[in-house]
């Protein structure tokens, strides 16, 4: 029962940050918000919907100026992939350098999404989790095999966008909770 509570909370979550995200410039505030909620419902914590939209007010400062940095990677990134394909030669290479560098930046900001706390500036936050990115490959690839998922699952069954964005999300969390476990280890 507890499985069907975790997938619930992934579906609320995923609808929650899907609404909050429209505005664009709330990405990092909706996705760190996303990722807070799975690990309050893992953690016993109140997972009400208030306390998401605490979590997204908490996580605003500073984020709009590195939400806008991300859009435009994002964006310039999605344009050279449409230009270099079809109109130079050649340009398929570096299409497909330009989509593994936008999935590179995808993971960055789910690594600091997960890592966020009220306490950490956006700037820091992104700085640290492009250095675990690179530290910790397996969690990389675990995040990006759940890119993969979400492709594959919303591409044959749009309405399933909700779900596979707070699956996405628990991923992260598990990727973050994971590193944290490593470091204990290794402590001992």
């Amino acid at each position: 029962m507890k499985r069907f509570a975790l997938f619930g909370e992934c579906l609320t979550a995923g609808l929650l940050v899907l609404l909050v995200a429209l505005p664009v410039v709330t990405l990092l505030p909706a996705l760190a918000a996303g990722c807070a909620h799975i690990k309050a419902h893992v953690d016993g914590e109140t997972t009400a919907v208030r306390a998401f939209f605490e979590r997204v007010r908490a996580a605003l400062p500073g984020s709009w100026p590195v939400s806008i940095g991300v859009l435009a990677g994002f964006a310039v990134l999605a344009v050279d992939v449409v230009f270099l394909r079809t109109r130079v030669a050649g340009g398929g290479f570096v299409a497909v350098v330009c989509v593994v560098a936008g999935i590179g930046l995808a993971v960055v900001v789910l690594r600091a999404a997960a890592a966020w706390s009220p306490d950490v500036r956006w700037p820091d936050l992104m700085r640290a989790a492009s250095r675990r990115a690179v530290a910790d490959l397996g969690g990389s690839l675990l995040l990006v095999m759940s890119f993969g998922v979400l492709l594959i699952v919303t591409w044959q069954l749009p309405p399933l966008l909700l779900p596979m964005v707070g699956c996405v999300l628990m991923a992260s969390v598990a990727v973050d909770r994971r590193r944290a476990g490593h470091l204990t280890e290794k402590a001992r």
